[in-house]
């Protein structure tokens, strides 16, 4: 194995430099470092090796600190696949070379499989460890079988004579994780060799780096589990409500930083309403994320009962300090549009605010109550009501995106600001690429959400409401009125099956209501028809007996319509039913544009 890096002249036979120091004419061996200045070596070089979590790291910082204080050249195996270090994983059956130093061996990755029995499989079944030898000696025989089977008999044999190897086991916790080759080239002294202490001294910093390696492991797989643990918490998909085109971007920060707790989420409300929610956990660790997914279920319940955001707020906190959240104290903005009156509703909890991009393109950080984290307790949160125009788009986001250690918040939200400002389409897909590019380059520390909505509204002229009396002639006028506002639409094919559930949702509202009912029907690539009450208690569909009057109104509803369900709000309740439009009738879509 000939090493084509460019042999150190001069390298002394017996002294071994401190770390740093630059190796010259070779000193007598009276020469030789005292113990102060070998114990202060293994200090820093202990140090060095264990101050990383990551493998590439370590590998790299173990190196440095073996060549040229102990070696002129440093190669790492390492076992293929990297094994779980939890449990013992037995003996390897292949190594790969993972990092070299000082040597182009490094530069390729050489996959090697012990033989079965042979010296390699051996030495990594726990044996002494081989070494050290000079080539050349008969020392060395014992070590040639070894490295024949690591690198091959042709390389083996460019290895000049009178080069002195050193080749130690990387130990982890549980098993042998590798090896350890260290390379002395001949100087003009004669054949390099290692000396005793300089054995000892390689012979500690493999047992570090083994134990550094096995940290590194195990760090690598528990935030690997704590990254998807987080991205199981978070939705695959969102949903589209009609008037709203939603994207979302999730970003986690770089290996180096640990998992952190941000999330997004959408929830779909009655009225053709939808909830929009970013929020931020403080702090980064598997704790963080657990109590991320503690809290978007919980705001997912809340969003679901159709309370003020700033209600949706005040419980969150309240359940925080119920889930022991207070030590992992939470950001969060919550928003509802409304695509038929065209306005949205936001509200804040400590977050960094949204930016409201109009039709005209114009850029602003929407001046919200800043309110504080949730988890806090005892706080006040306050809801803003904004117009949100169709054309209009809105982008909650994380602070990842706008603050680091180089960039202040400010700075940050300024930048995105005129970014979005400058942008020429505002889809939510092209939002979210823009707002990416604020990124400064370089490592990111934390992790960043978005969620960017585009408002497109849904017409008037698409929807009918009513307000009607609980009386007993109100369901015969609710089909009626039904009846009418389908023709208006030229959608008389859906007038009989349309005309029958709502007859059926009026008569089961005015049992229970004691103020007036609301009627309203919706026309987007859907019919929806929705009839509120002030009961609060949802219906539920039962199997009446051949007897009973009452009790199939449900029924029919499931059986006729494409789609139902039931929503709490705050004084009662919506039960709501969908259809598909026909055929001819389906092109009749909402306002859905690509803003220019």
């Amino acid at each position: 194995m000939r090493d084509h890096s460019s042999p150190q002249a001069g390298r002394p036979t017996a002294a071994v430099p401190l770390v740093g120091a630059q190796r010259s004419a070779p000193p007598h061996r009276d020469e030789r470092p005292g113990l102060a200045e070998r114990l202060g070596y293994l200090e820093t070089a202990t140090r060095r090796i264990n101050g990383s979590l990551d493998l590439r790291t370590t590998l790299r910082d173990l190196g440095r600190s073996l060549v040229p204080a102990l070696a002129d050249a440093a190669v790492v195996h390492l076992r293929d696949p990297l094994p779980p270090v939890e449990r013992d994983p037995g003996p390897p059956t292949a190594l790969r070379l993972h990092h070299g130093h000082g040597t182009r061996l490094g530069r390729r990755s050489r996959l090697c499989r012990p033989a079965p029995g042979g010296p390699l499989a051996r030495m990594l079944a726990g044996q002494a460890p081989y070494g050290p030898a000079v080539l050349g000696t008969p020392a060395a025989d014992r070590l040639r079988p070894l490295l024949t089977e690591l690198y091959g008999a042709r390389t083996l044999g460019r290895l000049a004579a009178g080069t002195a190897l050193l080749l130690l086991p990387l130990r982890g916790r549980k098993a042998v994780l590798g090896l350890l080759l260290l390379i002395r080239r001949p100087g003009k002294a004669g054949p390099a060799r290692f000396e005793p202490d300089d054995t000892a001294m390689a012979r500690h910093l493999a047992t570090q780096a083994g134990l550094a390696v096995d940290t590194a492991l195990r760090y690598a797989r528990e935030f690997e589990t704590a990254r998807e643990l987080q991205r199981r918490m978070l939705p695959a998909h969102l949903p589209q409500p009609h008037g709203v085109r939603l994207a979302h971007r999730y970003l986690p920060g770089e290996r180096g930083a640990q998992v952190g707790g941000d999330w997004y989420d959408s929830v779909e409300l009655p009225g053709n309403r939808v909830a929009l929610i970013v929020g931020d956990v403080m702090g980064h660790s598997l704790t963080s994320a657990a109590v991320m997914g503690q809290l978007r279920t919980s705001a997912q319940t809340l969003a679901g009962l159709d309370l003020p955001p700033h209600e949706v707020l005040y419980h969150l906190d309240e359940q925080a300090q119920h889930l022991g959240a207070e030590q992992h104290l939470a950001t969060c903005v919550y928003a509802v549009y409304d695509p038929i009156a065209n306005r949205v509703v936001v509200a804040n909890a400590g977050h960094v605010p949204p930016v409201l991009i109009g039709p005209d393109g114009t850029a602003d950080l929407l001046d919200l109550p800043p309110g504080a984290p949730i988890g806090v307790g005892g706080v006040d949160f306050a809801s803003t009501e904004l117009p949100a125009p169709p054309g209009s788009a809105l982008l909650l986001f994380t602070d990842g995106l706008v603050e680091s250690r180089r960039r202040p918040l400010t700075t940050g939200l300024e930048k995105l600001r005129a970014r979005l400002a400058a942008a020429h389409r505002h889809s939510p897909e092209h939002v979210c690429q823009e707002a990416l590019r604020v990124l400064p380059p370089g490592e990111r520390a934390d992790d960043i959400a978005l969620l960017a909505a585009a408002f497109d509204g849904i017409p008037a002229e698409d929807v009918s409401y009513w307000y009607l009396q609980p009386r007993h002639e109100t369901p015969g006028r609710a089909r009626r009125l039904a009846a009418h506002a389908l023709r208006r639409w030229g959608l008389e094919e859906l007038s009989e099956t349309t005309e029958l559930m709502v007859s059926e949702l009026v008569t089961n509202a005015i049992r229970h209501a004691t103020r007036p009912v609301t009627l309203r029907l919706v026309r987007t690539s859907r019919l929806r028809c929705e009839v509120g009450d002030d009961s609060p208690a949802l219906p539920r569909a039962r199997r009446a007996g051949p007897d009973d009057e009452h009790g199939r109104g449900l029924q029919i509803v499931a059986r006729c319509a494409d789609d139902w369900g039931a929503t709490r709000l705050g004084a009662g309740k919506v039960v709501w039913f969908e259809q598909r439009l026909p055929t001819r009738c389906r092109a009749v879509p909402t306002r859905a544009r690509d803003t220019a």
